[in-house]
């Protein structure tokens, strides 16, 4: 019954593909569309009146319009939605917002989730994803057995209980399609558990019994997850627990850290023919929308996706932080560049920064890589510091040293009297380094080899020193996050701070705590 449920839904997604070609194949038509379709929904909302989105006619007078803007500008408008108010900043009235642990004035930010953007971005990036694996691996069976996914939960908002929020993975949970339930575990009481060290211990005990084909999360606590079932089980990696596994989809951080804890958690060495080997497929699905997907397992960018509620603008890295930041369409992008992603949904959000920054691999069809976020720099000396390059610096250093890195975080160290800044790291290693000063140096070198402007800075010591390493002791970060209230779902380490907070919180945490 299972092997003809799966061949159906194969038939189905090689139909689904062939749309997706087509789309990739008018890029500027689809997302014409969507910008038309969205000012024409949004017309008689509060907002589209506000802004006479009647007589818009052209993305230029939109531009003029509406200022680029961040979440304080909408968060009066969605904390009356969050109230039961339709019509707002979208058609009706909207259920369920998302809670996103963002880099705000406020603890979290709650971004509407419309039904529309539930359906054509979210639920919709999960069928594409899936479309997208069984085209690259026609020997896919994640409708023959089980798939997991690292879920958030969901509450009752406490000012209008008809409003719900959680994490955007819980609500799409809540929601997922009762065609794809059967092939879902655990049970969804479990998945939706609030209570996130129960809820690993749960799923441990319960998953390790499935056949499972898929997880999808955050790497950062599906490996607390894959640790756990190891120790309840006894085997010496996952492939003995889920001898059919198939594929990881990750997301919300860079998968680079983490890809030699999951090699060895799913071996290759194990005797399975190429076919057999376990994939890993990127997603990027913010709580905003589902904005791109690995649609080719060879290559480490992403498809982005145009034709699913979403008009896209961009903006260069000079508008970043203008107090009047001007944005570009898509057509304008070019490969190479850093830009900052705008979007405009199909759940409210107008000529809204989410915070996450791309480059742009490919224009033919448009393809993407994540290279961090607008926050998530160091540039207290001009060295222009992001994710990309600390990632990619890690990797290099790891692989030279055979180490594995668990987690990280990275601040300045300023001026102080005579004394020369630099960089502080705070490491937490999965394998440490045989020699950690030796770990350091070529971390400090291979940081200079990709990004020019701190090589400039620390070119004989003369701006800067070289980076300092402390090493964390084993679980610093998880107890870190814990200690916050941030523990699971999608609460992540953040990498990379132009202030000192995250690193002197770990610090002082440290001091009063003794870390087991």
């Amino acid at each position: 019954m299972r092997k003809t449920a799966n061949s159906l839904f194969h038939y189905y997604l090689r139909f689904r593909m062939r749309h997706i070609r087509r789309y990739m194949e008018q890029p500027h038509e689809v997302q014409r569309y969507w910008f038309e379709r969205l000012l024409l929904t949004a017309r008689d909302t509060e907002w589209g009146q506000q802004y006479g989105f009647r007589n818009i006619k052209s993305y230029r007078q939109f531009a003029n319009r509406i200022p680029v803007q961040g979440y304080d500008s909408l968060k009066p408008y969605i904390g009356r939605m969050m109230m039961g108010e339709k019509d707002v900043l979208w058609n009706g009235r909207v259920r369920y917002f998302s809670k996103s642990a963002g880099t705000t004035s406020d603890k979290s930010k709650f971004i509407p989730v419309s039904s529309q953007n539930l359906k054509f971005c979210h639920i919709g990036g999960t069928w594409d994803t899936t479309t997208f694996f069984y085209d690259q691996r026609p020997n896919a069976e994640l409708f023959q057995r089980r798939s997991m996914l690292m879920g958030g939960s969901l509450e009752q908002f406490e000012g209008y209980r008809k409003t719900y929020i959680g994490d955007v993975s819980a609500v799409m949970l809540d929601r997922m399609p009762s065609i794809a339930k059967p092939f879902f575990t655990p049970d969804f009481k479990t998945a939706l558990l609030p209570d996130f060290e129960e809820k690993i211990e749960r799923m441990a005990h319960l998953c390790s019994k499935e056949d499972v084909v898929m997880i999808g999360g955050v790497p950062t606590w599906t490996v607390v997850l894959f640790r756990r079932m190891l120790e309840l089980t006894g085997k010496s990696n996952m492939l003995e627990v889920w001898p059919n596994f198939q594929v990881y989809i990750h997301g919300g951080v860079s998968f680079m850290p983490y890809r030699d804890q999951f090699e060895s958690f799913f071996p290759s060495e194990n005797g399975l023919p190429a076919h057999r080997q376990v994939c890993y497929q990127e997603i990027y699905n913010a709580s905003e929308g589902f904005f791109a997907i690995q649609n080719d397992l060879n290559s480490d960018d992403m498809l982005l996706l145009l034709n699913n509620g979403i008009y896209y603008e961009f903006l260069p890295v000079e508008e970043w932080h203008s107090e009047h930041p001007k944005a570009i369409p898509l057509e304008a992008v070019e490969v190479g560049k850093n830009y900052a992603i705008v979007i405009s949904t199909n759940s409210g959000l107008w000529r809204y920064t989410p915070g996450d920054t791309v480059t742009f691999t490919s224009t033919i069809p448009y393809k993407i890589k994540i290279t961090g976020r607008t926050r998530q720099f160091v540039n207290a000396f001009g060295e222009e510091v992001i994710v990309e390059n600390t990632e990619k610096a890690l990797a290099e250093t790891c692989k030279a040293t055979g180490a594995s890195v668990a987690e990280y975080t990275v601040a300045p160290v300023f001026f102080k009297g005579s004394k020369k800044g630099g960089h502080e790291w705070l490491v937490e290693f999965q394998k440490t380094p045989a020699d950690l000063r030796q770990f350091t140096y070529l971390l400090d070198k291979n940081l200079q080899n990709i990004n020019s402007d701190y090589e400039a800075k620390r070119f004989r010591d003369m701006a800067l020193n070289e980076l300092q390493l402390r090493q964390m002791p084993s679980g610093t970060f998880h107890s870190w996050l814990k200690r916050k209230g941030k523990y699971g779902g999608q609460h992540k380490v953040p990498r990379l701070s132009n202030e000192r907070k995250y690193v002197e919180e770990i610090l002082a945490f440290l001091d009063g705590e003794t870390v087991k």
